[in-house]
């Protein structure tokens, strides 16, 4: 990928935001390789414009997070679920002796 079309998806897409050495040099992690191979997906191989890709990148990081947030509701509900059974089998215990 020639490094001016890398320097206008940076610009496009917000999302894309490499880290830069003190000699101004882009450090590209694995996200933002993972990220720039996403973006010409969407727009060489399923055509979509710039105003598509960038919807559908934000929807796509949008949906991570609710999952995480729906697996730690999840976690903490079965501990309560957890303490509360611990409560009954306690107060059953009492209550046969």
């Amino acid at each position: 990928m020639p490094s001016y079309v890398l320097r206008y998806w940076e610009s496009e897409f917000k999302l894309l935001r490499p880290k830069k050495n003190p000699a101004g040099q882009r450090l590209y992690r694995r996200r933002d390789l993972e990220l720039v191979q996403r973006i010409k997906t969407l727009l060489y191989d399923e055509r979509l414009t710039l105003e598509g890709a960038k919807k559908r990148l934000l929807a796509e990081s949008r949906r991570p997070t609710e999952q995480l947030e729906l697996g730690m509701r999840e976690a903490t509900y079965a501990e309560a679920l957890r303490r509360i059974r611990q409560r009954l089998l306690a107060l059953r215990s009492r209550l046969s002796s």
